[in-house]
């Protein structure tokens, strides 16, 4: 074993110690090395905890949800299937990361298939996608449900509700799907190491010894289209919402409960989008953003939303929360 140092085309030295079959040319490695976090070995283990703790948090909230949801026929609506929806993509979301990071931080075990790093770049960046739609989906229904209220249910019917969330799944798994065959045909020739604890795409793509500017200008597009599409509508929603609580002569606790849960609604989606963003553009035009200050924020945001969302959009209603403390209070008699 030698101590190479790799310059990477993110324009960060990492050292690094392996075999000189890794830094020789190959065509198309069977296997990528994850580095988790580069800079911050030595606390790996550190940093697992408050990331297990929010896998934890995610997967038990957005059962949670699930189950509620499912076992309370009152609940069958709009707004809570389209919580489901969420719950769903959040579990596969963070799912899709949280298990191999882990086994990074606690046994070093760095190597990942190629065709499994494929895969879970797919997974990433689909449900990422289908997570903002939802997100929007929702804003929608909040919209209705405030500043139309007596047509909410002639609006949102099921059939429209299924209409939408199969809308949402196709722009998710069509918009991604080019993700994976182009990375799949780029030949590999420099080095297998990937500074991060996923395969994010574009640290896969810039591994690539060939031009990369069709991969990077789809995926450059796909972003801004989604991301402002959906930011744009969602900004509407909720501009029309509080405007029409504002508006009202009088001010009772229910207009002010309505308005707390939208703050805390927007607050949540910005979570998402902000660290979701940076990451995005750091990759692409964040030289001077120390590497490990970049792969938190990317864990960060595939972490904290699918970890809040249940606690925001499902402790906070009143039905779900009501449904949970008699499912609790039952158990415990």
């Amino acid at each position: 074993m030698q101590e190479t140092t790799l310059c990477l085309s993110f324009g960060h030295h990492l050292p690094y110690s392996m075999s000189d079959s890794n830094t020789t040319d190959f065509t198309n490695p069977s296997t990528f090395i994850l580095l988790g976090i580069p800079g911050l070995e030595g606390a790996h283990v550190w940093i697992s905890i408050p990331f297990c703790t929010m896998y934890i948090i995610a997967i038990l909230g957005n059962f949670t949800i699930l189950f509620i949801v499912k076992m309370d026929p009152s609940l069958h609506g709009p707004m809570y299937y389209f919580l489901c929806m969420l719950a769903v993509t959040d579990l596969v979301l963070s799912t899709s990361i949280m298990p191999k990071t882990l086994s990074i931080f606690w046994f070093n075990s760095r190597e990942i298939d190629f065709s499994a790093c494929l895969i879970q770049m797919y997974f990433i960046h689909c449900f990422s996608t289908m997570e903002s739609g939802i997100f929007l989906a929702m804003a929608f229904d909040r919209y209705v449900a405030i500043c139309d209220p007596l047509r909410h249910s002639t609006i949102l019917t099921n059939p429209v509700v299924a209409k939408i969330g199969l809308a949402v799944v196709l722009r998710g798994g069509l918009l991604v799907l080019p993700h994976p065959f182009l990375v799949r045909q780029w030949p590999y020739c420099r080095t297998n190491i990937i500074p991060h604890t996923y395969c994010e795409h574009i640290a896969v793509v810039k591994l690539a010894c060939a031009d990369i500017r069709i991969s990077s200008y789809y995926s450059l597009s796909v972003a801004f289209l989604v991301t402002g599409v959906d930011v744009f509508f969602i900004a509407v929603s909720y501009t029309k919402i509080l405007r029409a609580i504002f508006c009202l002569p009088t001010k009772d606790d229910a207009q002010l409960k309505t308005f707390g849960t939208c703050i805390s609604h927007l607050c949540v989606i910005l979570a998402f989008y902000i660290p979701g963003l940076f990451s995005f553009l750091t990759h692409r035009f964040g030289h001077n953003v120390p590497l490990h200050f970049h792969i938190l924020i990317a864990n960060v945001y595939l972490l904290v939303p699918p970890m809040l969302n249940p606690i925001i959009y499902g402790v906070r209603t009143k039905q779900i929360r009501d449904r949970l403390l008699q499912l609790l209070t039952h158990k415990g008699t």
